[in-house]
């Protein structure tokens, strides 16, 4: 993101007119407020329904008799900066009240939460993140823009690229998984998808990355939670993806809410002064997570609510979300000196220069042919694309005699609630999906023609039912179990200790199992789960997540073999719930983890992950041969040798790793580098190169300096990170 010269000087000019009250009105970001309804406020509300004190139904039955405030008053004097509406035209009747009621006409910045896309909501990061491919990354990145345009939000509150090892944690579905490797391509991709494409205003969005900083290292894997780690840890780990991301040209960063080190991201000037802005070279604006600077009162690092808006913004938190410090306090704060001027303006010059690059002075409006566009059908070019990366997303973890692919004229008993649930394929965090658009997998079935026969059985709450689980068996030759999590278990707020398959699900594979017939069983989640016990009784598991809406018919693909399965794991899957937090890329131990007593170990589970990460089955076979290395003074050329050697054509993610083997700090077991995937049909082999930038062998100490040290280097090729060809190489780095 830069803007022209005469953009930059348009932002001064409007800096220059601006009153003290209309700066601190730019830093405030306002939702709309519910009135009336019910008698307690809309926070106590959300927690109501949050812990079943009442129903989702009742829930939306008191959110459908309330009323909304828009502050349209505090727009028209210019003390809003920013909403939060996802109503296109209630959005433009917003921008027609800044543009044309207000006194200087600056128009507001729509943000909204688009996680995995607005309407055609695509896979969970967690799962796209697997498909190793960066060009789809950016080609959904980009159907969310086009939609949420189309919408009048103009500020996409994505991508989450929190690095997270600890699948206990419920905003792990959210991101790209635990490696920081790949979670920095996924960061840059969905970069340039959002905000690329500036050939119309209608194609293009702010891009908000959050969580800054390390909230995916929350203690415990507990939302919230406290973060504690040395410098190293923090930028070789947490930080790559958003420095890659800022790099990139990212508009605006999200602070998190955890703290980092005793001291809260939202008032922390070494991550948001230093680091983001002065290292990174941020050229848009930070803004808080809701409600975040409030709740450095409770962190107890602020003494009031003005004390922490007045550390927010001397640390470089520029808009505030939700809580109306900013508009309170600071007007008095500069006039105490708590607060110099030169800070707001700083603060207010990066907000509107987010809205002029956006084009928002020129095209603040959404035609209504736009808006019209995306009411009724979704545009097929859309859907194609959800489809292609479900499709991609989906992971065969376990194929025991080659029960897969099945034969779609042969009885197939569908069992498990989820797979009739079409509310479900979208997962946590998609909010603004139409009932209409979302494929089940029982749906999907039928679509591809399959002779399928539903029987609920069971799901993720409530009990079981025997005598369907005998019909099922009974009638059918083949059993298709749809297990795993709702929603709602995964996602903010949904941290769990024991992350095996809640309820009675396993209870019900148990049942199904006695009656000795095939049984293939597809997951259905937003983390990884522990599943030792499914991995030693189950002959067949797919890992399919919530895949977005058109999840029915990815499966059904996946399963009937119309599509080969391409899907990798994007974090490590434990056996057992205790292992977390789990990864591959663990720093080197004085003493590994085997099975002597004396090694770092558990007496009573494995050390080593169930499946590791980059893990991926196949319908078909792939041998990996001849790993050659050559360097030269920029590169460390990677070469391998990869042949399908199996009875059906299908696309591979070759990756490869380092092992720094002697450092002047411990160094990681490894470290994926890179990454490419290539098509082979069958019998078909490849020599796949792979070219490792020596810039990208190095380490930050724990100075935060960035170090290459010359010496030993092993380098690994495979098709996951446990599962590899090795060569050793001696690398300079001043050749």
């Amino acid at each position: 993101m830069s803007l022209t010269a005469e953009q930059s000087a348009k932002v001064e000019s409007i800096l220059s007119q601006m009153t003290l009250e209309e700066k601190i009105g730019q830093m405030n970001l306002e939702a709309p407020s519910i009135v009336g309804g019910f008698d307690v406020s809309f926070e106590e509300l959300i927690e109501m329904t949050a812990d079943g004190r009442i129903s989702a139904g009742e829930f939306k039955r008191i959110m459908e008799t309330a009323s909304r405030d828009y502050h349209e008053d505090d727009i028209r004097a210019g003390r809003v900066g920013a909403m939060m509406v996802d109503d296109p035209r209630k959005n433009n009747e917003l921008q027609k009240v800044a543009v044309e009621e207000s006194r200087l006409g600056i128009p507001l910045l729509i943000g909204f939460d688009v996680i995995h896309g607005l309407r055609s909501v695509y896979p969970i990061a967690i799962a796209e993140a697997g498909t190793f491919d960066e060009k789809l990354f950016e080609e959904t990145a980009r159907v969310a823009a086009r939609e949420s345009r189309a919408y009048g939000i103009n500020w996409n509150f994505a991508p989450m690229i929190d690095v997270a090892r600890d699948a206990r944690w419920g905003r792990v579905s959210e991101g790209p998984g635990e490696d920081p490797y790949l979670a920095a391509c996924f960061a840059r991709a969905k970069i340039r998808g959002l905000q690329n494409n500036t050939k119309g205003r209608e194609y293009f969005v702010a891009a908000c990355l959050k969580h800054y900083a390390a909230y995916g290292a929350c203690e415990s894997g507990r939302d919230y939670n406290t973060t504690s780690m040395s410098v190293s840890q923090l930028h070789n780990v947490y930080l790559p993806p958003f420095k890659a991301a800022v790099e990139e040209g990212a508009a605006t960063v999200m602070t998190a809410f955890n703290d980092l080190n005793g001291v809260p991201c939202t008032v922390n000037p070494y991550i948001l002064r230093h680091i983001l802005k002065e290292c990174y070279g941020l050229q848009g604006f930070v803004v808080s997570d809701a409600n975040g600077i409030r709740e450095c009162v409770a962190h107890g690092i602020a003494e009031n609510s003005m004390d922490a808006g007045e550390q927010a913004v001397n640390a470089g938190l520029d808009m505030d979300m939700g809580t109306h410090i900013y508009k309170d306090y600071l007007g008095q704060a500069v006039q105490t000196g708590k607060i110099s001027i030169e800070a707001v303006d700083e603060a207010v010059r990066r907000i509107l220069t987010v809205k002029v690059w956006l084009g928002l002075f020129e095209n603040p409006f959404v035609p209504e042919e736009s808006i019209a566009a995306f009411e009724d059908e979704l545009p097929e070019k859309h859907v194609g694309k959800v489809l292609e990366a479900a499709e991609k997303s989906i992971v065969l973890l376990k194929n025991e005699n080659q029960i897969l692919p099945l034969n779609r004229r042969q009885k197939i008993s569908l069992v498990g609630t989820l797979a009739e649930s079409a509310e479900e394929v979208c997962g946590a965090w998609a909010m603004s999906w139409k009932a209409q658009d979302c494929v089940s997998i029982l749906e999907g079935m039928k679509n591809a023609g399959a002779n399928v026969t539903y029987y609920p059985c069971g799901g993720p709450e409530g009990d079981i039912n025997e005598e369907e689980i005998q019909r099922a068996c009974v009638n059918g030759e083949v059993v298709v179990a749809v297990v795993g999590e709702l929603k709602n278990m995964t996602g903010e707020a949904s941290s769990k200790a024991n992350i095996e398959l809640p309820g009675q699900q396993r209870k019900m594979l148990e049942k199904l199992l006695a009656f000795g017939k095939p049984i293939v069983t597809v997951l259905m989640n937003g983390r990884p789960l522990a599943l030792q016990w499914e991995a030693e009784h189950l002959p067949v598991i797919v890992e399919a997540w919530q895949l977005g809406i058109q999840m029915g018919n990815a499966v059904a693909a996946v399963l009937l073999g119309d599509k080969n399965p391409e899907g990798k794991l994007a974090s490590s899957f434990p056996a057992v719930s205790g292992q977390c937090p789990i990864y591959y890329n663990h720093p080197s131990t004085g003493r590994p983890g085997s099975n002597s007593k004396f090694t770092s170990r558990y007496l009573d589970a494995p050390f080593d992950s169930l499946y590791p990460f980059g893990y991926g089955l196949s319908y078909t076979t792939f041998v990996y041969e001849k790993l050659e290395l050559e360097e030269n003074p920029e590169s460390v050329k990677v070469a391998v040798t990869v042949k399908n050697t199996g009875n059906m054509d299908g696309n591979e993610s070759i990756q490869v790793y380092i092992q720094d083997v002697t450092g002047s700090l411990v160094r990681p077991v490894k470290e994926l580098k890179g990454f490419k995937k290539v098509f082979l049909a069958v019998g078909d082999e490849c020599k796949v190169k792979v070219d490792i930038k020596k810039q990208e062998l190095g380490f930050y100490n724990n100075e935060g300096t960035y170090l290459l040290e010359d010496g030993l280097f092993r380098i690994y090729a495979g098709g996951n990170s446990r599962d590899c060809l090795c060569e050793e190489i001696n690398i300079k780095f001043t050749l």
